[in-house]
């Protein structure tokens, strides 16, 4: 992926309001650009299993999730098996009975399932839903030709989701890091011990009082502060209480 390309995505995801924004934008616009289309889903399999990452508007909820369940329906073969599974006419179709009963009763007639090619994902598929028998036929070269370019940038979508992720995890650990080391850096100022001691004394109290190192270490910075003044001294706001030295 170029790094021109990977601005673009970067821009839409901040621009679009995250990555299920982006990806419900990118299921709407293959309906309009495969004729016979009245909704479209993206399946992809992550931590072990399938799931619907994206859903276009008009998609009954449980179409995808009725797959799922029985492990077996065209967009789950379709990305299991890394084949594209066609049924022209549900009614007429063997395939699949359980899911083939609930997508008749929601209107469904015919269903399209094409494999997507995702960089860093094991199985994944796009899947197209008409209404009407046989509606699709004519849009099959065009979905193919969709799935190709939306494989592309779920994959790029999804590498920049990790990337903002593991981000936000470092920021996290750093703000973690700083108030422990703030709270610690308090007790040694106020009862003159080692940082090692203000460290086992905060570890203590955090057990005993079943609060959270860094919320203790938060509520004391706090409090010292003066920015926790008039808080609670319930065992959300426990602090460790100075020792005679």
């Amino acid at each position: 992926m170029s790094t021109e390309t990977s601005k673009t995505l970067e821009d839409a995801l901040a621009g679009s309001g995250g990555l299920d924004t982006l990806l419900r934008d990118l299921t709407d616009r293959a309906v309009q650009a495969v004729p016979g289309a009245v909704a479209c889903s993206v399946t992809v399999r992550r931590e072990g299993r399938l799931m619907t990452l994206a859903g276009s508007a008009g998609l009954p909820s449980g179409l995808d999730l009725r797959q799922y369940e029985h492990a077996s329906g065209p967009c789950v073969a379709a990305a299991e098996e890394n084949a594209e599974q066609y049924a022209a006419d549900l009614e007429r179709e063997t395939r699949w009975p359980e899911y083939r009963r609930y997508a008749l009763s929601v209107g469904v007639r015919s269903v399209l399932a094409v494999p997507l090619a995702v960089e860093g994902e094991t199985g994944a598929a796009i899947n197209f839903y008409a209404l009407r028998p046989g509606a699709l036929d004519a849009g099959r070269d065009r979905a193919r030709a969709f799935a190709e370019r939306a494989g592309e940038a779920i994959g790029a979508a999804l590498r920049l989701e990790r990337a903002q992720a593991s981000a936000a995890d470092v920021r996290t650990a750093l703000l973690t890091r700083s108030v422990i080391d703030q709270a610690i850096g308090i007790l040694m100022a106020q009862d003159r011990i080692s940082a090692r001691t203000a460290m086992e004394r905060l570890r203590r109290v955090s057990q005993q009082t079943n609060v959270k190192l860094r919320d203790l270490c938060t509520d004391l910075v706090a409090r010292v502060s003066g920015a926790g003044a008039g808080a609670s001294t319930g065992p959300g706001s426990a602090r460790p209480q100075p020792r005679g030295r």
